[in-house]
């Protein structure tokens, strides 16, 4: 569940990117109340939040919060591939050491 919630994380992120773009973005309480990806984005940051307290419920913190993390992750890969960042070493070299920290983090958890 929790890996869902990064996936929900990292698009409700990159729709209210698109939604408050130049060009796209009307700056006026008509203009926000109508614009679509930033409303999309926003419930699906609701969506993200509930999902996150059922699985924080039952989960260990120490365990399912560095997979937050992984948000990161899909978001700089979301945005090279939708919004034409560019990629550079420092960019690939974070998200490599976030996949590495969540994979020791995850290794190390209590077995029930």
């Amino acid at each position: 569940m929790v890996a869902a919630c990064t996936v929900f994380g990292a698009a409700a992120q990159i729709l209210i990117k698109i939604g408050m773009s130049p060009g796209h973005f009307v700056p006026s309480l008509v203009g926000l109340a109508t614009d679509v990806p930033l409303i999309a984005g926003y419930a699906l940051y609701g969506v993200f939040t509930l999902a996150m307290v059922l699985a924080l419920r039952e989960g260990e913190l120490s365990m399912l919060y560095p997979i937050i993390a992984l948000t990161y992750v899909w978001v700089t890969l979301a945005s090279y591939w939708l919004l034409h960042d560019t990629p550079n070493l420092y960019k690939n070299l974070g998200i490599i050491t976030i996949v590495v920290g969540v994979a020791v983090l995850g290794g190390g958890g209590r077995k029930k």
